[in-house]
């Protein structure tokens, strides 16, 4: 009674413990017993196991089928022999007998102890696969593990995630024990079970803190349009409002500018412009080289490219340090942008006009007159012959 205590009590722990189906579990178990049994007998028996919940213990039972004459005594029964088990058995019946479990030896119950364990660990990496699966693209918390070929292994509570080398931030440093937030972009299931893949560097990143920290956002009011990042440097992000009474700009950025400090602070100081998004691309391209001023833009619809023009000192804001604010901007809007000072504009007018100077006149008018004599002189020379 004490070991039907004790596998009752054993089965309701890997349950809670594990998270596993109760059902699996006794699956796995009613599997384990019958691989032992059938290991005893050497597979010469017909056999099944079933769990009796009341008596909290694996039964075995042995199934025979009834016969005139017996050739197989492993499968068979004689009739005479059946109807003293069973008065009403047929000749054809399948008559199942229930055996004793306990005889089984040692190796036979280590043999049921490794199936239990290799089917409930099956059934543990099922769970978790299920459990992620339908979370791809979501942001999820968990503690530095350890480090691996640069790799970090990321501890998510009842799984373990890769964090890969080249999905991680330039200049962010962890150390073993740290908090870490990143996005869930893969899932793949491997040999070792489903593998949990992680990124900081992704531009959906900061589109999910930016979820989280908005409720305007979170809520469908503000639409984030499009993001652009270099990691661990700087990133441009598109809001629209559905709303004309929300400006997406300040819902982003919160009173005094606290929602975009955490989010800048959860990124580890990485540098954030919040652009209102347009349908006009000319009017988003200017919005996309803030904190520039733009004096001019020229739109190339056909090559998608625009020309934009700013004043003389505004001109390395809107490049920005290597030319990362309009390569951004350019990324953000999917436009070719080429940018000119207002100088460099005027000098390069000065010269796609320098072809109508007066020299450039002068010039044609002398090839007009040239070819003018020249038909002249055909002209006299058709009348002397004649």
């Amino acid at each position: 009674m004490e070991t039907n205590f004790n596998l009752k009590h054993t089965i309701d722990q890997i349950v809670k413990e594990k998270g596993i189906d109760k059902a699996i579990v006794l699956e796995a178990l009613e599997q384990a017993v019958l691989t032992a049994a059938n290991k005893k007998f050497r597979n010469t028996r017909d056999l099944e196991a079933h769990y009796n919940e009341e008596a909290g213990e694996v039964e075995l039972f042995e199934f025979v089928t009834v016969v005139d004459e017996v050739q197989d005594s492993y499968k068979e029964i004689d009739l005479e022999e059946a109807r003293e088990i069973d008065a009403e058995v047929q000749v054809g019946d399948s008559l199942g007998m229930k055996m004793d479990a306990s005889g089984f030896s040692r190796i036979a119950a280590q043999t049921a102890k490794q199936v239990i364990i290799q089917r409930v660990r099956e059934a543990e990496r099922e769970t978790i696969f299920n459990e992620f699966r339908d979370r791809v693209g979501e942001l999820i918390n968990g503690v530095v593990r350890r480090f691996e070929k640069g790799e970090l292994i990321v501890d998510l509570g009842r799984a373990e995630a890769v964090l890969p080398h080249k999905e991680q931030a330039p200049r962010e440093v962890y150390r073993q024990g740290d908090r870490i937030k990143a996005l869930i972009t893969d899932l793949r299931m491997t040999t070792k079970g489903p593998q949990i893949l992680l990124s900081r560097s992704h531009p959906n990143v900061l589109a999910k803190m930016f979820e989280a920290e908005v409720p305007e956002i979170a809520e469908g009011i503000v639409e984030v349009m499009g993001v652009v990042r270099e990691p661990g440097s700087r990133s441009k992000i598109a809001v629209y409002s559905h709303d004309s009474d929300v400006d997406p700009v300040g819902a982003c950025v919160g009173m005094r500018g606290s929602r975009v400090q955490n989010v800048v602070s959860e990124l580890r100081g990485e540098k954030i412009d919040i652009i209102p998004w347009s349908e006009d691309v000319a009017r988003f391209a200017c919005n996309a080289l803030a904190p520039a001023v733009v004096t001019k833009v020229y739109v190339d619809d056909e090559n998608r490219a625009m020309e934009i023009i700013v004043a003389d000192d505004q001109l390395s804001l809107a490049i920005g340090k290597r030319g990362q604010n309009v390569r951004l901007a350019a990324r953000l809007t999917g436009w070719r942008i080429d940018i000119k000072s207002e100088t460099r504009a005027a000098e390069a007018e000065l010269q796609q006009y320098a072809s109508f100077d007066g020299s450039a006149v002068e010039e044609e008018e002398a090839q007009d007159v040239a070819g003018g004599e020249a038909e002249v002189a055909e002209v006299a020379g058709e009348q002397a012959e004649e």
